[in-house]
């Protein structure tokens, strides 16, 4: 079975001495309960499992009852550690609190019990770790899969990673585009929204929200202002509502809203959004159009090329390095990297180049020694990009 880079990390940081919470973060299906279940396998040491999935664990006695189990199954293996990995942690009731005082108490006691939390979803997770669990954990951040990934395990080549992206639940569908797209729809688009952000954050307007939802997958790579965005929508409401909810589906995996990039973060932060989708998968299932049409269909693969580039940028980059656009006088780059020094500027071409880039010429004269790409076209082949490091570009 393939194991994500991931895997590595984590079982080197339960198998050291040193006692930290590992939280295993990451959008549905990014394998979290696959890798977990991979290292745990190989440890040797004793482990246990338990997903706060089912009803019972609603009940904020559950997290004390896994823990109390695996506090008995350590004592009776002394000297080999053990490690409780508990699942969908974010639907537990005050888990932070709760987990903070077992963990404090086996801290003092000197108890080796290392413990390892998985979510679907970050808000939530992080929003625990940081009220109650401050200077006790370390996060592993899982994303979508990658190009090199789906290739790996599913033998993806790189139009059929740009169109279907990189859920690999789905890879086994892709033979029949209407399966697949009722899949990515039904298992991941309406389970990501109904369970990981409606039933776990007070959502006002849920019908705002799903049309947000489905407008940013139909105009992933372009910009749009929230004023203007509320005159597309069916339902009443108001920017800064627009701006809350796309927090919300960016935390979620679904979606994101690119910032345009200036040296002065504030003025970033003001500006109107490019729409991102986070998996092309996304806004393939959406469009209701099959790969073949796609394809053939130029300014529409070009969308799906670019939007899968600013996926692996988001993806790849971590979070040292900031991923933007920028705009000005009519003019436009793709995307922007930077991570404080000199910024990257990146354009997108999805066939060949025909002309010079003026966006990034203009780019140039602003910001006078960045870095310049050209992805695709006569540039960097997209094969080679997709394969490469992100941080290798800045």
């Amino acid at each position: 079975m393939y194991k994500r880079p991931q895997f590595k990390a984590l079982f080197e940081r339960l198998s050291e001495p040193r006692r930290f919470i590992q939280v295993l973060s990451g959008p549905r299906q990014s394998g979290k309960t696959t890798l977990i279940g991979q290292v745990l396998r190989e440890l040797p040491f004793p482990s246990r499992y338990a997903s706060a999935d089912a009803l019972e664990a609603r009940e904020p006695a559950w997290l004390g009852q896994q823990w109390n189990v695996a506090r008995r199954e350590l004592a009776a293996s002394p000297g080999r550690g053990f490690v409780l990995a508990l699942d969908e942690i974010q639907k537990v009731p005050a888990w932070g609190e709760t987990a903070k005082k077992f963990w404090d108490e086996d801290t003092r006691s000197g108890t080796d019990l290392k413990v390892v939390i998985l979510g679907s979803s970050p808000l939530l997770l992080q929003r625990g770790l940081t009220e109650s669990l401050t200077g006790r954990f370390e996060i592993l951040r899982l994303t979508h899969w990658t190009y090199p990934e789906m290739r790996d395990a599913f033998g993806f080549d790189l139009d059929s990673f740009i169109f279907f992206g990189g859920y690999p639940g789905s890879a086994s569908l892709v033979a029949d585009e209407g399966r697949w797209r009722d899949y990515i729809r039904e298992s991941m688009v309406e389970t990501t929204i109904s369970r990981d952000i409606l039933m776990m954050n007070r959502i006002d307007k849920p019908a705002l929200l799903r049309q947000l939802f489905e407008l940013g997958a139909q105009y992933s790579g372009r910009v749009l202002s929230f004023n203007k965005l509320l005159g597309q929508l069916h339902d009443a409401g108001n920017t800064t509502t627009l701006a809350h909810y796309l927090d919300l589906l960016s935390a979620a995996g679904l979606m994101t809203g690119l910032r345009k990039y200036t040296a002065a973060p504030v003025r970033t932060r003001a500006s109107s959004p490019k729409f991102q989708i986070l998996n092309t998968a996304l806004m393939s299932a959406l469009a209701g159009r099959d790969s073949s049409e796609i394809r053939k269909d130029p300014p529409a693969w070009g969308r799906w090329v670019e939007s899968a580039v600013g996926a692996h940028l988001l993806a790849a980059a971590g979070h040292d390095i900031r991923v933007t656009y920028w705009h000005e006088n009519g003019k436009e780059v793709d995307f922007v990297l930077d991570k404080g020094e000199v910024p990257a500027a990146i354009e997108v071409k999805s066939g060949r180049a025909r002309e010079a880039m003026p966006g990034v010429g203009q780019f140039l004269k602003r910001y006078p020694g960045a870095r310049t790409y050209l992805i695709g076209g006569d540039g960097m082949p997209l094969e080679e990009f997709f394969l490469g490091r992100v941080e290798d570009l800045i």
